[in-house]
């Protein structure tokens, strides 16, 4: 009677299963924290924003009901709540043609530089349309126009009185 040995099946995994396993778990590492990455500036970047259009809101509602839109002085109103300073021209960002600057500021909330240029012109008899445009990350921009700023990092608001 002839008998036959079973082979021993070597338990384990092969090398070719080992390198797989790495590889699916170095992709999902990678993904996720990739994901974690870009979540975290989105969040950096909606904040700023936020903040970039409470700031504008800010000064155009307050500047819309100030008694006087020609004197309103942001620096007088609000330099106990915030750190705001006047600034010249040339560090905020430009008005459009045909309109009249009332002011520019620089605004420091959380320790992030806003740059705010306050500016008006009268649309027809007895309408005036007061503007706010908001900048910030303002080191990195160096734009010649309004037009030109990317939306992402600039909040424009515009309210309307009757003088």
């Amino acid at each position: 009677m002839m008998t036959s040995k079973k082979s021993k099946q070597a338990c384990g995994f092969t090398f070719t299963e080992v390198m797989g396993a790495i590889l699916v778990l170095t992709v999902a590492v990678l993904g996720t924290s990739a994901y974690r990455y870009h979540a975290t500036l989105d969040v950096r970047k909606a904040d700023l924003q936020t903040t970039g259009a409470r700031v504008g809101c800010l000064l155009c509602e307050t500047w819309h009901g100030s008694s006087d839109p020609n004197t309103f002085d942001p620096t007088t109103n609000f330099s106990s709540e915030l750190t705001i300073e006047s600034v010249t021209l040339s560090e905020a960002p430009a008005a459009p043609t045909g309109h009249v600057v009332l002011g520019a500021y620089k605004i420091i909330v959380d320790g992030v530089d806003y740059r705010a240029l306050l500016y008006w012109k009268d649309v027809s008899t007895g309408l005036r349309a007061l503007s706010v445009i908001v900048v910030w990350e303002w080191e990195s921009l160096t734009l010649a126009s309004l037009d030109s700023y990317i939306p992402s990092k600039s909040f424009r608001l515009t309210t309307y009185v009757t003088n």
